[in-house]
C-alpha cells in the first residue's frame, strides 16, 4: 500500500515552530516513526510552501497511490485550487491538522479543502497522521 503525506506552508518548521501548538517533534523524525510502526506500507513525504507544487504533487500521485494524507496548512482556508485538485483525483485524501482549527482564530474554522476529502482530523497533534493512515487501511 502506497501512502503519500503532503504538508503545506510552514510545516517544514515542525519541531521548532510554536512548540506550544505544534510540539517538539520534527516531521522527519515522525515520518521515521510511522515507517517503523507500518513497515508493510510505502510512506512517502512531500512538503512545499508553494501552492502550485502541492497541486502538482496531488496530480502526480492522485491516480496511482492508495491514499494521501494532506495538511495544507494555511491553504486549507484559502485555496479553491487545492480543493479542486482533490476533487479531480481518484486517490482518497484525508485532511489532517495538528492543532484544533476550531479552537483557533475564526478564519481557520473554514476548510475549503475538507469537503473533497474522505475525512478530516483536527487537533490530535502529530498523532493525526497515524490516525489518517489507519483510516486509509
Amino acid at each position: 500500500m502506497q501512502i503519500q503525506i503532503i504538508n503545506g506552508p510552514n510545516l517544514n518548521l515542525l519541531g521548532v515552530r510554536e512548540p506550544s501548538i505544534y510540539g517538539n517533534t520534527s516531521i522527519e523524525d515522525y515520518i521515521k516513526e510511522l515507517k517503523q510502526i507500518y513497515p508493510s506500507l510505502s510512506i512517502s513525504y512531500f512538503q512545499s510552501n508553494i501552492e502550485g507544487e502541492l497541486i502538482n504533487k496531488l496530480h502526480e500521485v492522485g491516480f496511482t497511490f492508495d491514499g494521501i494524507i494532506l495538511n495544507a496548512g494555511g491553504y486549507t482556508h484559502t485555496s479553491v485550487a487545492i480543493a479542486d485538485a482533490i476533487a479531480a483525483i481518484k486517490t482518497p485524501v484525508v485532511e489532517v491538522h495538528i492543532s484544533n482549527i476550531y479552537a483557533r482564530e475564526e478564519f481557520r474554522h473554514v476548510s475549503l479543502t475538507g469537503k473533497n476529502c474522505k475525512g478530516v482530523l483536527t487537533g490530535f497533534g502529530m498523532k493525526g497522521y497515524r490516525l489518517a493512515i489507519e483510516s486509509l487501511m
